[in-house]
């Protein structure tokens, strides 16, 4: 019998993971007191582990990690990123890629880390070197009372914050108050404003109409996340550039956008397009015309957050400070977490993702269910509408 590739994955093990929230975030989805994220451990025939992490949203995402994702990884070697995201889409989720990005992409990470460990690189050196040293990061505002959002802007602007993102999309008064105060408070700075879905093309036209003043950057997901054509229509009739996040979780989506020439910015997300590979591929379609790209948060812990600087350090048309939820999680599951410095995150040189797993944290934050990051247990009955008004 012939020995195994040094680089065959021989065990895969993971953990869900509930990270508290300093405090409940509010969105126009609802309220979110906790990030879930799922974390997987890789080990090789050569005896190297390796780590990813994903998004847990909802109870469908474990269940295809581990029944499809986990066995069929099984039967690849590290680097074999690219045939293992083909075969998952193989096995049915060619129809349900949203049901399988989420899943795949904690493995594929995991993969990526170890692979790089193998060939003692840090990621960015694998995808074609490091392109920047320093990544921007936005501070990122929710809520809807005025007062708290001009006071936590300022906290991020005395942390040395240059960029700012602010979530709208809750009601058609407080999208106007919102850019306002954190406008007013952190003068010339970079702000975009994140609406989620909430407005219609009727509201989308007249909402643009009162915020021009503010100077936005940009306007994430004005619309319905399957309104590419609403999308296109909006970039054309007013002169805030339009960004769009929830319509671009697959390679495909992101094709899609720029064949119906519906963003002037795209929000990647490894979580939810199938992992790092192709959030590079994405990022590559995209820079093809023009347009540039960063990354949505969905509370990435350690592992996750390491992988988008190496992203962004690597990718020339990233050139936005990605989103990042990092200053508002109670504590982290790696031992050497990555931190944000006067708005900035620095490239990690170690080894492929360049942290590594606190078990005892791990074991600590375990959970066996889901903390919702939509719907509100204060308003039993409500849900959020898209659009909304």
């Amino acid at each position: 019998m012939s020995a195994l590739h040094p680089l065959q994955i021989i065990q895969i093990r993971h953990w869900k993971i509930r990270m508290p929230f300093k405090e409940a975030l509010h969105w126009g989805s609802g309220r979110r007191p906790a990030a879930t994220r799922l974390v997987v451990e890789i080990e090789l025939a050569n005896g190297i582990k390796g780590y990813g992490e994903t998004i847990c949203l909802l109870e469908f995402i474990e269940p295809v990690l581990v029944n499809t994702i986990m066995p069929l990884a099984l039967s690849y070697r590290a680097h074999e990123v690219e045939r293992f995201n083909r075969h998952v889409l193989g096995a049915g989720y060619y129809h349900h890629k949203r049901a399988a990005v989420m899943a795949m992409a904690a493995v594929e990470m995991a993969m990526w880390d170890a692979y790089g460990k193998t060939t003692k690189q840090p990621l960015y050196a694998l995808w074609g070197g490091l392109y920047r040293q320093e990544v921007e990061v936005s501070a990122y505002l929710f809520g809807t009372d005025a007062q708290a959002l001009r006071d936590r802007a300022q906290s991020f602007l005395d942390a040395g914050y240059k960029s700012f993102k602010v979530k709208i999309g809750m009601d058609a008064a407080s999208d106007i108050s919102n850019v306002e105060a954190v406008r007013k408070t952190v003068g010339k700075a970079l702000l975009r404003a994140d609406v989620n879905s909430a407005w219609t093309p009727g509201t989308a036209r007249r909402m643009l109409e009162q915020l021009r003043p503010f100077d936005l950057q940009y306007i994430e997901q004005p619309l319905e996340l399957d309104d590419l054509h609403g999308h296109a229509q909006l970039r054309m009739m007013q002169p805030i550039p339009v960004a769009l996040d929830e319509s671009a979780y697959t390679l495909a989506d992101v094709g899609n956008i720029v064949r119906m020439s519906a963003a002037d910015v795209i929000l990647l997300d490894p979580h939810e397009i199938g992992g790092l590979w192709q959030t590079i591929k994405a990022a590559a379609v995209a820079e093809s015309v023009g347009i540039p790209v960063t990354l949505h948060s969905g509370g990435e812990l350690g592992f996750s957050q390491s992988a988008y600087v190496h992203l962004a350090s690597s990718i020339p048309n990233m050139s936005i400070s990605i989103d990042s939820e990092r200053s508002y999680l109670a504590d982290d599951v790696v031992t050497n977490a990555p931190s944000v410095v006067d708005g900035i995150l620095l490239a990690n040189t170690d080894p492929g993702l360049g942290v590594m797993p606190d078990f005892g944290k791990l074991n600590q934050y375990t959970t066996h269910s889901i903390q919702g990051a939509y719907l509100d247990a204060g308003r039993p009955h409500w849900f959020s509408t898209k659009p909304l008004y």
